[in-house]
């Protein structure tokens, strides 16, 4: 059984509305909903749709949107506009504008690690951690924090000797 709404109680509620701090939860329609200033999308959005207004919002619009791939003729204003590139030629020719965009994306980080289950080990998660640790010094390296790149760099090479002993062991 449909719960009614509570504001009205005649229509049907379709809009469950929690509020956090109170943790009540109401069970409302649509019209009232909207009197209460809750925007109900109409149709659910794709990702596509998702990453295309990010990429609206984040690139903003210059010079570089008539950028074009040789190989199948996209401009950065196409990719903007469809948000999916054409070919993977697209990822080099749009690199310089594309990067920031990524790291935007996904806090810095540039490169894909993924996740490891639990049941992989330590070689795995050690292996994560220095990825980790040499975006961290190109990163101060960048920002010309060379104190913090000479830590960082040691504890890679820490990690990097204690592998190595480990693999000779192993032999």
């Amino acid at each position: 059984m449909q719960p009614v709404c509570q504001r009205c109680k005649e229509a049907r509620a379709t809009v469950l509305i929690t509020d956090v701090p109170e943790k009540k939860v109401r069970h409302l329609c649509e019209e009232c909903a909207a009197r209460e200033g809750v925007l109900i999308k109409q149709s659910p959005q794709t990702t596509n749709a998702i990453l295309q207004e990010f990429i609206k919002h984040k690139a903003g619009t210059s010079a570089a949107d008539e950028r074009t791939c040789p190989k199948c003729g996209m401009t950065f204003r196409d990719f903007r506009l469809k948000g999916m590139l054409g070919c993977p030629h697209d990822y080099e020719v749009f690199k310089p504008i594309l990067m920031p965009l990524i790291e935007r994306a996904h806090q810095g980080s540039t490169e894909h690690i993924g996740k490891a289950p639990k049941s992989a080990g330590p070689v795995i998660r050690k292996r994560a951690g220095i990825i980790k640790l040499r975006r961290e010094l190109a990163d101060a390296i960048e920002k010309e924090n060379y104190e913090r790149a000479a830590k960082l760099r040691d504890r890679i090479d820490k990690i990097d000797a204690s592998q190595s002993s480990e693999s000779t062991d192993s032999l």
